[in-house]
């Protein structure tokens, strides 16, 4: 893992992202040779064309970052990475051929986007077959040792198993007395040498899983295996580096208190935020106005009742504030009281079944936004009477509360829609995350990423 402006980003990731980026500049200069060729004039020097192969490949990576192409089921199955590389290369190619609209001027720009379109897909699948069968050996995989052999060990034994894992488990070390769960364990006392194992491992990283540290702790060994050079973790650390989430079930006061993060505060990061959320909230609001105006009609027409409604939810401090959305449900949906909304919920509408599916109901809530309620990007805002619950059944649930809600966000984006506490514990520990390592880096890959749920329907009910 490479942490980037204080996200973690896997290494196989990183190089695949890499590669990528210079092959879709090789498929623009070949579809470049290729147009001149058939019109007959020289392609003319390498350097003045290097200013739209750059813009050529960084629009088609952000367009696949976007659409999920480096998520861990793009990395798992061809089949779903070639779906959806297709649908980045034909965005990307539509962005640029609309800025080639809008700016003309450049040559050969729009005739040569159908050979780099084509291109650019063969290319990048090959690169995945190619970079797959590497990354997919043990030689291509961290090599790390656990300690410990309990319910903690197993997880990360489960963990290492995935497809997209970037390490692989070359021991388990049973620190105690207690009957292992992970039954290739070795007893600690058969280890004659801790530090010693570990080197004849070639290790770069040995990680801490211990059920109980109450006098348990092997300092002296630990101490020894990280001046030999071997990163010692911790197990909460690195669930929350190889997950991107905060591991409730292990994580203390104490790991939050002084571990590295919630730094949100930063007067130059927030105010940059501010100003991003009124600019694109105006510009959205001029923008869908039209459309917005469209569906509180036909809301208007499809069942009685106001075309917009307001709701009391919980932000920034615990603070509350009205969300104003399109009404999708029936004005009694809520007679008996607030409810959480369930798969197929008869309350919902016609009409707000569908815009529900799109998102279009969400759209009102640049206003709020623009008001300074919220943000574009956060923790989703719940509601007053489902926080107090939530607040006695989760710990640290108060603390999602120290950043301004959003309209998406880091567990929008990785976890599907959800409504129950055991969903909202899981969303918790994505938000959690994005509290702890908030930089506006994540912010941007949370935009972008957005685009993936929008266009396959993640989460939506």
């Amino acid at each position: 893992m490479v942490r980037l402006f204080k996200h973690y980003i896997p290494h196989a990731v990183l190089l695949l992202g890499a590669v990528d980026f210079v092959l879709l500049g090789l498929a623009s200069e070949i579809s470049w040779h290729l147009r001149t060729s058939q019109i007959g004039i020289s392609p003319g020097p390498l350097l003045a064309r290097l200013g739209l192969h750059f813009a050529f490949s960084s629009v088609l990576v952000l367009a696949m970052v976007g659409v999920g192409v480096y998520g861990a089921e793009c990395l798992r199955s061809m089949r779903f990475a070639g779906s959806r590389l297709l649908v980045a290369v034909s965005l990307g190619v539509l962005a640029i051929a609309f800025v080639d609209f809008v700016l003309p001027g450049v040559n050969f720009w729009r005739s040569t986007l159908a050979y780099s379109m084509a291109l650019a897909v063969v290319l990048l699948m090959v690169n995945r077959l190619a970079l797959g069968a590497m990354l997919g050996m043990q030689a291509f995989r961290r090599r790390i040792v656990v300690l410990g052999a309990g319910t903690r060990a197993q997880r990360l034994s489960e963990l290492a198993a995935r497809p997209e894992s970037g390490f692989v488990i070359v021991d388990f070390v049973n620190m105690s007395d207690a009957e292992p769960l992970v039954e290739c364990a070795r007893p600690r006392s058969e280890i004659a040498n801790l530090t010693r194992f570990v080197e004849r491992r070639d290790v770069s990283e040995v990680v801490l899983a211990l059920e109980e540290r109450r006098n348990a702790l092997p300092l002296q060994d630990l101490l020894r295996i990280k001046t030999t050079g071997v990163n010692v973790n911790e197990f909460s650390s690195f669930i929350e580096r190889e997950t991107g989430r905060i591991d409730l079930a292990t994580v203390n006061p104490s790991f939050l208190i002084f571990s590295d993060g919630f730094s949100s505060g930063q007067v130059f990061a927030s105010a940059g935020k501010r100003v991003f959320d009124i600019v694109i909230s105006v510009a959205m609001l001029i923008l869908t106005g039209p459309l917005i105006v469209l569906f509180a009609l036909l809301v208007k027409l499809d069942s009685k009742g106001p075309a917009f409604y307001r709701q009391s939810r919980v932000g920034l401090f615990g603070e509350r504030f009205d969300v104003i959305k399109l009404r999708s449900m029936r004005t009694d949906a809520e007679v008996a009281g607030a409810q959480w909304a369930s798969e197929n919920d008869p309350r919902i509408t016609r009409i707000g079944r569908f815009i529900r599916k799109v998102r279009i109901d969400e759209l009102p809530q640049a206003w709020t936004v623009l008001k300074g309620h919220m943000s574009f990007v956060g923790p989703r805002p719940e509601r007053p009477e489902f926080v107090t619950d939530l607040e006695h059944h989760l710990p640290f649930y108060a603390e999602r509360h120290m950043v301004k809600p959003g309209i998406t966000g880091w567990a929008q984006i990785n976890y599907p829609y959800g409504a129950s506490v055991e969903d909202s514990r899981n969303k918790l520990e994505y938000d959690l995350y994005y509290a702890k390592n908030y930089t506006p880096f994540l912010d941007l890959l949370i935009i972008l990423q957005t685009l993936r749920v929008i266009l396959w329907n993640d989460g939506a009910r």
